[in-house]
Parts: structure tokens; C-alpha cells; sequence
């Protein structure tokens, strides 16, 4: 390889084509490096054996290190730029740099601490303030989470670092609560209908992965009534919103 490189670079004459040539092999090689490490990074996170959350803020810090050696040997070998001295001016305003890049360096660190902590991870259902939903990624500067209704919620890295949040059960989770006003037959028997009509229409939807399929519980006795809830996951966390409407739908006749 060596030897290909030189006779390549003796067929051009000195001067600038020479070091467009050597900026193209560089850059090529600064490339494919890049490439072949956020593959070899993204299939060692999605391993099963991986204790890290497969966040894409592991791959982005890996591809900007590869990127900025790359970027050095290309100022060094192609336009005799002495990077050492910009780093060492770099150290030097590493005060006033900071401060410029508070905001950035603090989403980075907690976007760091939320990966490295196993704090949240991709498929976590969160609730953040009044946002909640479904984790699809921890970035550099943002985590995004999609909720119900497929809208995606960009929420800063510190604000899930510094702030409490909730951990919620699956997002396939169904949770319908409803109240019988008045019963002329046992709740047993009201109970077994009500998951018949749930079962039938929730199908109908998503196909559903629960054991049993469909749960009816009653949690309280009142003036109005009893209370009670339908639970149930489907195989399909995205038609969350379509079976509960589907599930009310089924359970609104017996609520009468």
C-alpha cells in the first residue's frame, strides 16, 4: 500500500496537486475510519451482552474523536497547520469557551450521566412534567420521547439530569377505569362480559400479548356504583391511544 501511495504521488508534479491528493487519501481514509467505527459501535450496543443503553450519544463522541484526529493529520500533512498551538490557545480561553458553551456542555454531561447511570433507555416509558412517553433516543444535547399520539418530544439532556421524572409501566399497558351504576347480576358475571366485550374490540386493533388476555378489577364500592378497571397490553405500543378508545367503546354499555 505504502509503495502504491508513493509511485502515485511521484506521477504529480510538486505544489498544490500534490496536496490536493494527499487532502483526498486523508480525508477518504478519515472517512471510512468513521464509518467503520459507528458500525462496529452501534452492533456491539445492540448486542445482547452490552450493559449500556444503545444510545446514538456513544456513537456521535466516538465519530466527532475520529473527525477531529482526522481533521489535525489533514491540517498538519496538507497545510502545515500547527494544531498543538490552537489546542494550546484552546487551553488558554477554556474559561471564556465555557461559559460560552455552558448550555452545551451541560446537555453533554447529562446526556453522559443518563447513559453511563442506565438512568433512561431507549424503550423506557417516561412521564416528565405533564410530557410522557416512550424513550427512542439519548443525543448529544436532547433525549426525544414519542408519545401516544406518535408526537415526538424533544426534552433537554439537564432537564432529565437535574429534574425527577417517572418511571412508567410498559407503553403497551391498557388501563381503562370505569364504574357499573347498577347491576341486576353478580360483578362475577358482569366482570366476565366486560372482558369478553374489551377482548373482542381491542383485537380488532393490536393483537394482545397478556396472560390472561384481559383483566377486570373492582377497587370500590360507592354511592354511584362500583368502580372498577380494565387492564391488558397489546403487541403494538404506537395503537396505545386506538385500543383505549376501542375499549371504551366496548365497556360503555355496561357502565348504563
Amino acid at each position: 500500500m505504502d509503495q502504491f501511495l508513493t509511485q502515485f504521488l511521484s506521477i504529480l508534479p510538486e505544489g498544490w496537486m500534490r496536496q490536493v491528493a494527499w487532502f483526498a487519501i486523508l480525508l477518504a481514509i478519515t472517512f471510512a475510519c468513521e464509518r467503520a467505527i459507528a458500525h462496529g459501535l452501534r452492533r456491539i450496543l445492540r448486542s445482547d451482552e452490552n450493559p449500556l443503553p444503545a444510545t446514538s450519544i456513544i456513537v456521535n463522541i466516538a465519530r466527532g474523536a475520529v473527525w477531529f484526529v482526522g481533521g489535525s493529520i489533514i491540517l498538519e500533512t496538507c497545510f502545515d497547520v500547527n494544531v498543538s498551538t490552537f489546542v494550546a490557545a484552546l487551553g488558554v480561553g477554556g474559561i471564556a469557551i465555557s461559559l460560552g458553551f455552558q448550555d452545551t456542555l451541560s446537555n453533554l454531561i447529562g446526556g453522559l450521566q443518563l447513559t453511563f447511570m442506565r438512568v433512561v433507555a431507549p424503550g423506557d416509558h417516561i412521564r416528565v412534567g405533564t410530557d410522557q412517553g416512550v424513550v427512542t433516543d439519548v443525543g448529544l444535547r436532547h433525549t426525544t420521547i414519542e408519545n401516544a399520539t406518535g408526537q415526538t418530544i424533544i426534552i433537554p439532556n439537564s432537564v432529565l439530569s437535574k429534574s425527577s421524572f417517572v418511571k412508567l409501566p410498559p407503553a403497551s399497558l391498557v388501563v381503562v377505569p370505569f364504574a357499573i351504576t347498577s347491576t341486576e347480576k353478580p360483578l362475577a358475571e358482569d366482570a366476565e362480559r366486560i372482558a369478553q366485550a374489551t377482548e373482542t374490540a381491542v383485537r380488532a386493533v393490536s393483537p394482545i400479548v397478556s396472560d390472561p388476555p384481559v383483566k377486570v378489577l373492582f377497587s370500590d364500592i360507592t354511592e354511584y356504583g362500583f368502580r372498577g378497571k380494565v387492564i391488558l397490553h397489546i403487541e403494538n405500543p404506537e395503537l396505545v391511544a386506538a385500543a383505549i378508545d376501542a375499549a371504551v367503546r366496548a365497556i360503555a354499555p355496561f357502565t348504563r
